[in-house]
């Protein structure tokens, strides 16, 4: 009989406030922060410190890499490791369009004005315009040779807003390449190349007047450069009008024009750069603990500034005595070139620092519409030590002493700053404790809240203390730590050990701990009540737990882990010489030495049998020993990396094992088989611990996640394991060999990519052709049979696949699979199709367009098969009737479902101004057209 195990499944995620893959993003309301947690996206209150959304989505294990608000301050584009990107609306915990076509980390997003284009930067060195609205990719550009680091939308001109709206624009783009490449999105094509700086470009934004762009790169300079439009305009003038002899040898001249450097005081590199939405100031930020602010002055304020230095400087003169009229000549001549010509310094000067508590990932300003009211502006800043913390920055004045930036809020507690490094659980599993490098917390298991945060020193090992009321900690110093968790205090300091304790474990009478430390010294310690508080005071009233040192045991090296046996008999020490030894826990004799890792031990575990002892090694091997003679029954290969933490399930022969190699895996300790493998975390994971009854997996790691996997019910097989297992790697292999590698001497290509989806979705559309055309075949024998006047005999039965939709015909069931397909994968889906397949599907567009079904997804799968095998449909002469008849029946659709748009647009405007009149029944007699057959049209939901 096969052997069935249940599976375990990702349950709660918690302990990350803002991951530093990304960066994090004020609402337009500044009430929330949509900040990265790794995989998902967090909507944080900063004001309460509480969580109010959660983006998830199960399909996505990648980590968000940048994140993008729309102008209608709703949605939000996230970019992914895996080269997706997502958008996601406040108020909704599912996503709403899922665009691919990158194939490596998303870098840069950008909205345009209107928010219905999407423009994305990757590490792949391309350049994607997306069409929100028709959630479809329009085209690659194609011309970096490094990661792309920022992009920006440039209108086509400053002086209408309509020709923004109407015109492609264009489109600035920085990269890792040294290189600002200036983009006319109508040609798709570049115009304009600039090297601005001799290392990597950073980042870079465009001033709010559309006039000036700041780049920032390795060094301590920014850079400044002014667009001119005219220039512009005239070069679009200019290659419109290339056939005329006129205007092919005038000289095209530069659009970005440098005009100087900005000294900042962070010497290290750029990392966000970006100008306030509303008011004239610069923020730039480094990787350093500061936000340096800068102001952007007027041409009037300039003028004013240079009238006073002027006015100073003669005043100067007349106390020097210098009289002479020709130096005042030269000084008049070069006020007049200043004057003429503003120099950067004047223009862009330091205004204010902002100091945060660590070091800063990114920061972005609150576009708030009252800022002339409150006379401040808000600054989220987004912490690399997983914080947020909230700025006010007085305006600008002409007060000598500007106010210094207050911190408003700060968000820290539900999560650590530093690596999570040991975790601990209750004896009743309804309380974890975690810590880390400065801190221990106390979480909530069922509903993932920190409940307490105390001071703690170098956490290395935990655990909580019978009767859950203290909790003890090993420190990378040597000392025990006690903390008493209804007080939130430390009741004692123990010097235990002159070196780091790696190891503490619980006896099983429950009246004592081992510790095993760097020092080579394993040490028995007891619990005991002493009268009197940790001060030494001696009060009869208070009673407080302290450590006996009872033994010690020396080992030839140092321990780095420790274990009772559950009967109490035995207890093995790990040592960094590789090997474990067995003593007898009572008179502390050898009783083995089990050799045979080629590098240290660092976990073990007894199972609650006392028959086997694991041990994980940094060889990345498990071995499973037989604690009656010391045999070893099984050495696994188990991971790509040094395995941290390795620990039986209770009552159970069945192993967890966590490693650096951001894996749990899941083992049967009888069979010496893996069950299943834990994705999840994005980092090294430090430790694991499972409860008493065996239905939570606990597990922390270098990422500051804490994540809970919980048992299920659905049984698990080891054979379908593996099959999926061999799936997964063909479908990875397989994506592989379909991408497109030889772009790099083509400017624009096409956005989509190929992925798994969109070979199911291809798949779909060919088994949908499939049962229709068998459908169409046997109806179409049936009736010509019948017409020669035969017996053509019972009706075909019809497919129970159509039977099980509702009794569909062929045409509509091809046309419910496709309507289905995400919309951003139905290109890459279609250039599945062999070209008979093809020629089936035009058989059925030209049906629906007959019918008037969907007429705008029946024209776009028209165009892009078009597009894809035009030669072949072409050269086909079979195919000159269908495309007749589809020729006639688009344009006949189109037609309808143009003049349906005006006739709803209009019956909504009659409903609109005559809504309290209640005159909306007179509409059809009304409504002015030509067309009798839409005045017969019922005209559905005219209140929206």
């Amino acid at each position: 009989m096969v052997k069935s195990y249940l599976r375990f499944e990702p349950w709660k995620t918690f302990g990350v406030i803002s991951s530093s893959s990304s960066n994090a993003v004020l609402t337009g309301e500044g009430t929330l922060t949509v900040a990265p947690a790794l995989e998902d996206i967090i909507l944080w209150d900063l004001k309460k410190g509480l969580q109010k959304e959660k983006w998830h989505d199960s399909d996505n294990k990648s980590e968000v890499t940048v994140i993008s608000k729309s102008p209608n301050n709703l949605d939000y584009a996230v970019g992914y490791a895996d080269g997706s990107i997502r958008i996601w609306s406040i108020g909704r915990s599912t996503t709403s369009l899922i665009f691919n076509g990158h194939r490596k980390a998303v870098t840069s997003l950008i909205f345009d004005k209107t928010g219905t284009r999407l423009a994305s930067g990757s590490k792949d060195t391309n350049i994607i315009l997306w069409d929100v609205v028709g959630e479809v990719g329009l085209f690659r550009l194609c011309g970096h040779k490094d990661q792309i680091t920022s992009i920006r939308f440039l209108p086509k001109s400053l002086q209408s807003k309509d020709d923004e709206i109407s015109s492609p624009g264009y489109l600035i783009s920085s990269s890792k390449d040294t290189l600002l490449k200036l983009w006319d999105l109508g040609t798709q094509h570049c115009i304009e190349t600039v090297v601005s700086h001799r290392s990597e470009i950073w980042d870079f934004d465009i001033s709010n007047d559309g006039k000036m762009i700041v780049t920032g790169g390795d060094d301590a300079d920014m850079k400044v450069w002014t667009i001119d439009y005219e220039v512009l305009e005239s070069n679009f003038e200019v290659k419109n009008n290339q056939n005329d002899n006129n205007v092919n040898n005038v000289e095209m001249k530069k659009v970005i024009n440098f005009y100087g450097n900005v000294k900042r005081q962070g010497k290290d590199r750029v990392v966000t750069l970006k100008f306030h939405p509303k008011v004239n100031l610069l923020g730039v930020q480094g990787p350093e603990k500061f936000v340096e602010i800068f102001k952007i002055h007027t041409h009037e304020e300039i003028k004013k500034k240079m009238a006073r230095r002027k006015k100073r400087q003669k005043e100067k003169n007349q106390k020097l005595g210098i009289n002479d009229a020709d130096e005042n000549m030269k000084i008049q001549i070069d006020d007049d070139d200043k004057e003429k010509e503003i120099n950067v310094n004047d223009m862009i000067t330091p205004y204010q620092i902002i100091r945060a508590n660590g070091k800063i990932r990114s920061f972005d300003f609150l576009p708030n519409e009252n800022i002339s009211k409150i006379n401040s502006i808000q600054v989220l800043t987004s912490l690399t030590n997983n914080t947020l913390e909230l700025y006010a920055l007085s305006l600008p004045s002409k007060k000598k002493d500007e106010p210094i930036p207050t911190n408003l809020y700060s968000l820290d507690i539900p999560g650590h700053r530093n690596d999570v490094r040991t975790l601990a659980l209750s004896s009743d599993d309804e309380l974890l404790c975690s810590c880390s490098k400065d801190n221990l917390k106390i979480w909530n298991v069922k509903t993932s809240s920190c409940i307490k945060t105390i001071e703690c020193g170098y956490a290395l090992c935990c655990s909580f203390l019978p009767g859950d009321r203290y909790v003890i900690v090993g420190t990378k110093s040597g000392h025990l730590e006690l903390f008493d968790l209804a007080s939130s205090s430390i009741i004692e300091s123990i010097e235990a050990h002159d070196g780091p304790i790696w190891s503490l474990h619980i006896r099983p009478d429950k009246e004592g701990i081992v510790t095993g430390s760097a020092d080579k010294n394993v040490k028995f310690w007891d619990f005991e009540f002493l009268l009197g508080n940790s001060n030494g005071e001696n009060t009869t009233s208070t009673r407080r737990l302290t450590l006996i040192h009872k033994r010690t045991l020396k080992m030839t090296d140092d321990v780095l882990c420790v274990r009772y046996s559950p009967n109490q008999k035995l207890i093995a020490v790990g040592l960094l010489d590789s090997t474990v030894k067995v003593f007898y826990s009572d008179t502390l004799k050898f009783f083995l030495s089990l050799y045979g890792h080629k590098l240290p031990v660092l976990s073990m575990d007894i199972s609650s049998d006392n028959s086997l002892l694991v041990t994980g090694s940094a060889d990345k091997n498990i071995k499973i020993w037989g604690l009656d003679f010391g045999d070893c029954r099984k050495s696994i290969f188990a991971h790509q990396d040094s395995i941290m933490c390795v620990q039986f399930l209770h009552h159970t022969h069945y192993i967890f094992s966590s490693s650096k190699d951001k894996l749990v895996k899941y083992w049967d300790g009888d069979k010496f088989e893996n069950i299943m493998k834990l994705e999840g975390h994005h980092g090294e994971i430090w430790s694991l611990v499972l409860s008493k009854r065996g239905d939570l997996l606990v597990s922390c790691s270098h990422d500051r996640s804490i994540r809970i996997w919980e048992q299920t019910d659905e049984p698990l097989f080891l054979e379908e394991e593996r099959e999926k297992e061999m799936e997964e790697l063909y479908e990875s292999t397989l994506t592989t060999t379909l991408e497109k590698t030889n772009l790099d001497d083509l400017d624009t290509t096409l956005a989509g990519k190929q992925t798994i989806e969109t070979l199911k979705a291809g798949e779909r559309i060919i088994e949908a052709l499939d049962i229709a055309d068998e459908y169409t075949s046997d109806w179409t024998t049936y009736n010509q049979i019948k017409e020669r006047g035969q017996d053509p005999g019972p009706p075909p039965k019809p497919n129970p696949i159509l039977v099980a939709f509702g009794n569909l015909t062929g045409d509509q069931y091809v046309l419910k699979i496709i309507e289905k397909i995400r919309s951003s994968d139905l290109e890459e889906a279609l250039l599945i199709l062999p070209f008979t397949k093809v020629i089936s599907l035009l058989r059925y567009l030209d049906i629906w367009a007959k019918k008037e079904w969907n007429v705008v997804l029946t024209s776009r799968i028209l165009i892009q098969l078009l597009k894809v095998h035009h030669d072949q449909i072409v050269a086909n002469r079979v195919l000159r009737p269908i495309l007749d008849s589809l020729r006639t029946h688009i344009h006949t659709s189109l037609k309808v479902q143009k003049d349906l748009h005006g006739y709803n647009l209009a019956a909504l405007k009659y409903v609109k101004r005559d809504w309290e009149s209640n005159k909306s029944s007179e509409f059809f007699e009304d409504l002015p057209t030509d067309n009798e057959s839409l005045k017969k049209r019922k005209f559905i939901n005219l209140t929206t």
